[in-house]
C-alpha cells in the first residue's frame, strides 16, 4: 500500500477508501499475503490516478466512477477522450465566430448595463475576443423580449434569466452523465462525437417545445383552478 501511494501520488488512506467503494474496478489481481499485506497490479497506479483525476478534475460522484469501473476501466478512458474532443471542437467553433462586446451592442441594440449584468451574474462568459455562439444567442433573445414588451418598468430585468440557469443546472449535470457515459461507451469515439452533435440542434427544438406546452398547460390549470 506504502509503494501504491508513492507511485500513485495518492494518500493510503484515500486509495483505502476507493477499495472499500469499488471504484477501482475488478480487483482480481489482488494478492493478500496476510491481514495487513497485499501485492497490488501495477495497473492500480494508473487507476488510482484516474478516479483523483475525475473527481478533482471533472468532478464526477463517485457512483459514475465505480459503475463505470466495475464494467471496465477502459470505458472511462473513451468517456474522457469523447468529452475532451467535444471541448476542443467547440472551443474552436466558438473561437472561429465570436463576436466583439461592441458589435454585439450595436447589432441587437442593448445597453452596455444590461450586458455587464448579465456577465456580473455569469449568464455570458465573454473572452477578451468577444462572445461565442451560445452568448451571442442568449444576447438576441433578451433583446427579442425587450422588443415585445418584457421591460424593467414591468419588473423584468437580466435576473430573470437565473431562473432558467438554476432550474437546468441539474439537468445538466444528467443529461451530460447520461448522454457522453452511454453513447462513448457503446460507439468509437469519432462515432460518439457525431451523434453527441446530431443532437444540438433537436434538443433546443425539444427543450423549446416542451417549455412553450408545459407554460400553456400552467396557464389552463390555473384558470380551471
Amino acid at each position: 500500500m506504502a509503494e501504491l501511494a508513492e507511485r500513485s501520488g495518492v494518500p493510503a488512506a484515500t486509495i483505502k477508501y476507493y477499495l472499500r467503494e469499488g471504484v477501482l474496478g475488478p480487483v482480481d489481481g489482488v494478492i493478500r499475503t496476510s491481514r495487513n499485506m497485499a501485492w497490488y497490479p501495477p495497473e492500480f497506479v494508473e487507476r488510482i490516478q484516474l478516479v483523483k483525476r475525475l473527481q478533482e478534475e471533472r468532478y464526477w460522484p463517485l457512483r459514475l466512477i465505480r459503475d463505470l469501473m466495475r464494467s471496465s476501466p477502459e470505458e472511462v478512458a473513451r468517456v474522457i477522450e469523447v468529452e475532451d474532443r467535444i471541448l476542443t471542437r467547440a472551443v474552436e467553433a466558438n473561437d472561429s465566430t465570436r463576436m466583439s462586446r461592441t458589435r454585439a451592442r450595436e447589432t441587437y441594440d442593448l445597453p452596455r448595463d444590461v450586458l455587464d449584468r448579465l456577465e456580473a451574474i455569469g449568464v455570458l462568459t465573454p473572452t477578451s475576443r468577444g462572445y461565442d455562439r451560445d452568448d451571442v444567442a442568449i444576447i438576441e433573445a433578451i433583446s427579442r423580449f425587450r422588443a415585445g414588451g418584457y421591460e424593467q418598468s414591468l419588473g423584468f430585468t437580466v435576473y430573470d434569466t437565473l431562473r432558467y440557469r438554476d432550474a437546468m443546472a441539474a439537468l445538466v449535470v444528467e443529461e451530460v452523465t447520461t448522454l457522453v457515459t452511454r453513447v462513448a461507451t457503446q460507439v468509437d469515439a469519432d462515432r460518439a462525437l457525431e451523434i453527441i452533435q446530431s443532437a444540438d440542434g433537436p434538443l433546443r427544438d425539444l427543450i423549446g417545445a416542451m417549455h412553450s406546452k408545459m407554460l400553456l398547460a400552467e396557464i389552463a390549470r390555473r384558470r380551471a383552478g
